[in-house]
C-alpha cells in the first residue's frame, strides 16, 4: 500500500504555494503595466505629473509584493526539501498473536496469593526502616540549631 507523503495533504503548505505564485506573478504584472503606460506617456510628451508620480508608487509597491511572493516560492520550496529529508516512519506490522492459548495459567488469582496455612515471621526485634529514619527528622525539628557569631 502506498503511503502519500504528509506535505501533499498539509493544505497550509498550499496556500502559501498559492498565495506566493499569485503575489509574484501579480506583482510582476503590475510593475509592467505601470512602467510601459509611463514610458507611452512620457515618450508622447503627454504625461503629466500624476502619471508619472503614482506610476512610480505604483511601480515600487507591485515590485515589493513581487519580492514578497518569490521570498514565499523559496520558503515553499525550502520547506518541500526539508520534508524530504525527514525520516518516513515505517509501520511495522504486528507479530502473530495465538488466540487459542490458554494464559490463565500464568496469571495470579484475583484475590492475590491464596493463603498457605504458614504465619510469616518477622523479627520484631529490629525496628522498621521507616521508623528509623522519621524519628532523627522529629528530633532535629525539636531542637533549633545553635547561632554562632
Amino acid at each position: 500500500m502506498p503511503v502519500r507523503p504528509q506535505l501533499v495533504r498539509n493544505i497550509a503548505f498550499w496556500i502559501l504555494l498559492i498565495v506566493s505564485l499569485g503575489a509574484t506573478i501579480g506583482g510582476a504584472l503590475v510593475v509592467k503595466i505601470e512602467l510601459d503606460w509611463m514610458t507611452t506617456a512620457l515618450t508622447a510628451n503627454t504625461a503629466t505629473g500624476v502619471d508619472v508620480y503614482v506610476g512610480q508608487v505604483a511601480a515600487v509597491i507591485a515590485g515589493i509584493v513581487c519580492g514578497a511572493g518569490i521570498i514565499g516560492l523559496l520558503l515553499t520550496l525550502t520547506v518541500a526539501a526539508l520534508s524530504g529529508l525527514r525520516a518516513k516512519n515505517a509501520v511495522e506490522a504486528p507479530e502473530h498473536i495465538d488466540w487459542q492459548a490458554d494464559t490463565t495459567e500464568d496469571a495470579e488469582p484475583a484475590g492475590g496469593s491464596e493463603p498457605t496455612g504458614e504465619s510469616e515471621t518477622t523479627d520484631e526485634s529490629a525496628p522498621a526502616a521507616p521508623a528509623q529514619t522519621a524519628a532523627p527528622a522529629a528530633e532535629s525539628a525539636a531542637e533549633p540549631a545553635p547561632i554562632t557569631r
